[in-house]
């Protein structure tokens, strides 16, 4: 019999563990049989999740512990699904903060514990990897206190439990030199001990507060929420509430579906403070009160920090636009993007009637990239523009931008470089201090447009060696005009598909994007001239043939191979004046006006 509920959140940034103690969590509680083959990450369910190895939704799970069910909420580590996180932390009543011993407290780590603290919430801390050779758990531990206070921590939050963890090896201890190091046991008890039980009144009306949406071919719209009064039975009759108190719909709850390890179980009845998923509303969605007949009240939704990078989605125009994808009106795409809308509260979207095209606004380059990656293996076909930030306007009529923290880390060597180029972008350095491993970490604070694009180039920097980490911190006066991209683009002046020959005489212009046999069209970019000003070239101009033959006549054709870019350096790599060509089958970069003529007009109307 479980006796209570303990509702819990692992937050952490990026790459600290968190799906990884969650599979240690269901292997040594019993969800699992003692024979039976799992995989690692479990939780990360996606395609793309398992691909880039990242958590992107918030996912709930459920294990039995001495009498106590404990939900736990896996919740994304990178910045850019900060949104994610946000939502579900009304939903627990304490955190799991989890910091790598030898990286520290990065800036997820800061913005959601930041969030956590505010509502309330009891912390748990746990140095995981601390297997790791080059792992700093005292210093670790140090800069972790040091943040609660910064972030205003009460008393009772700072007296927060220490655990020493390994989430890989599947073991955790309170003291790290005496303990053995067995099993996840000691935090386990840690979180009974510590994580107050779900509260909720059972005899109060029923009412629950909507955090994700997610959509069935079976049951169809699927709400999942923690109940917070009453109780919920299969057949009620329930209302949903927007936020301001408006009537949404009325209807009977076809299904209520509870986690139990990895699977969702039936339930005839619910009761308060159990996470749940609920059927049967077509129109409610998330920060929507579910609610019994006689409630007319909402339940308080925590307010999402706003986007603040913005993209244009339209139609395709190429003329290679339908030869390779399914779903190419503009309709389609507004329908796509506003069921996307609906359960991501992070995304905003508006539609300009003239143009047909959707401005879509959300955290950054990495959540804008994997809805397009989505909705490209889903058939898709559009066009998507450069990355810009949402800019503000104070009430003096003052125009703002948003900065970020950026924390980097990187080798000695390479430190002058990655300043020089950050003070390029307008950053300004906050912090410069040695970091164990020949290591220096730098903190900036910088324009959220001028590290659009960066990441691929300080990569090239630093040799693939350097570590950088941003967060949103808060929108500041504007810095004026900066050129963040200095190199110029080879247009194609022909349709067709390109040839050896003529690619062979065109590399010696610069890196080459395409290959032989490409097809190709007027106004696609094929590659870079690192002049800094645009080329014309013809990639489909075949050799002439004669009947002279002469030494040296024939050279063998050598083809450097090309560079190839993934979606987000894609998006990352292109200017104003130009877009990114998304199909199920390609990626392929071109002018916004096609036609040079007409392009060239334009450049002179803005001058």
């Amino acid at each position: 019999m479980v006796e209570t509920i303990r509702n819990i959140a692992i937050i952490a940034h990026v790459d600290h563990g968190k799906t990884t103690l969650v599979d240690s969590f269901l292997k040594q509680s019993g969800t699992f049989r003692e024979n039976q083959v799992v995989d690692t990450c479990v939780m990360d369910s996606g395609d793309i999740e398992r691909e880039r190895g990242i958590t992107i939704l918030a996912k709930c799970t459920s294990i039995e512990w001495k009498n106590e069910r404990i939900n736990i909420v896996d919740t994304p580590g990178h910045a850019d699904f900060g949104g994610e996180v946000e939502r579900i932390l009304n939903m627990v009543d304490g955190v799991i903060v989890l910091v790598d011993a030898a990286e520290g407290p990065l800036p997820q780590t800061k913005f959601v514990l930041g969030k956590a603290l505010h509502l309330g919430l009891c912390p748990l801390v746990v140095i995981n990897k601390v297997d790791r050779p080059d792992a700093r758990p005292d210093e670790v531990l140090n800069e972790v206190f040091d943040l609660f206070v910064s972030l205003d921590a009460n008393e009772e939050q700072l007296d927060f439990p220490i655990l020493y963890a390994s989430g890989k090896q599947g073991w955790a201890v309170k003291d790290l030199e005496n303990e053995e190091r067995t099993s996840i046991e000691p935090l386990l008890n840690s979180i009974v001990e510590n994580i107050p039980p779900a509260k909720g009144d059972k005899n109060a009306p029923f009412s629950m507060l909507v955090t994700t949406l997610e959509s069935d071919a079976f049951v169809g719209r699927i709400l999942t929420g923690r109940i917070a009064s009453g109780k919920l039975k299969v057949n009620q009759v329930v209302k949903a509430l927007t936020h301001k108190g408006e009537d949404v719909e009325t209807t009977r709850i076809s299904k209520i579906m509870a986690f139990r390890g990895l699977n969702r179980v039936s339930l005839v009845e619910a009761e308060a403070g159990d996470i749940v998923s609920v059927a049967g509303l077509s129109k409610a969605t998330v920060s929507d009160t579910v609610c019994a007949m006689e409630v007319n009240e909402p339940l308080e939704a925590e307010p999402i920090d706003p986007p603040t990078l913005s993209m244009t989605f339209s139609v395709n125009d190429s003329p290679l636009a339908g030869q390779e994808g399914s779903k190419v009106t503009s309709r389609m795409i507004y329908d796509r993007l506003r069921r996307e809308a609906e359960g991501n509260v992070a995304l905003r979207i508006t539609r300009n009637p003239e143009t047909d095209a959707m401005e879509v606004a959300g955290r950054g380059e990495l959540q804008l990239g994997i809805l397009i990656e989505e909705m490209r293996r889903e058939g898709f076909e559009l066009s998507v523009s450069r990355p810009r930030v949402v800019m503000k306007t104070d009430e003096n009529g003052q125009k703002l931008e948003p900065f970020e923290e950026v924390v980097i880390d990187v080798d000695e060597g390479y430190s002058g470089s990655v300043v020089e180029k950050m003070t390029q972008r307008k950053a300004e350095m906050k912090e410069l201090r040695p970091f164990k491993g020949g290591k220096t970490r730098l903190v900036f604070s910088a324009p959220s447009r001028g590290l659009i694009g960066y990441y691929s180039e300080f990569l090239t920097d630093t040799c693939g060696t350097g570590v950088m980490n941003r967060i949103f911190e808060e929108y500041r006066p504007y810095k004026g005009d900066m050129v963040t991209r200095h190199k110029g683009v080879l247009i194609s002046t022909e349709n067709g598909k390109a040839v050896d020959y003529a690619l062979w005489k065109i590399q010696e212009r610069g890196p080459l994007f395409i290959e032989g046999q490409t097809q190709v069209y007027v106004g696609m970019i094929i590659g870079e001239n690192p002049k800094g000003m645009d080329i014309e070239v013809n990639p489909i101009k075949g050799k002439q043939l004669t009947n002279t033959r002469a030494s040296g006549k024939d050279d063998a054709i050598m083809l450097v191979p090309p560079r190839r870019m993934s979606l987000e350096e894609s998006l990352a790599y292109i200017q104003d004046d130009e877009l990114v060509e998304v199909t199920p089958k390609n990626i392929r970069l071109r002018k916004r006006i096609l036609d040079s003529i007409e392009r060239k007009r334009a450049e002179r109307k803005k001058q």
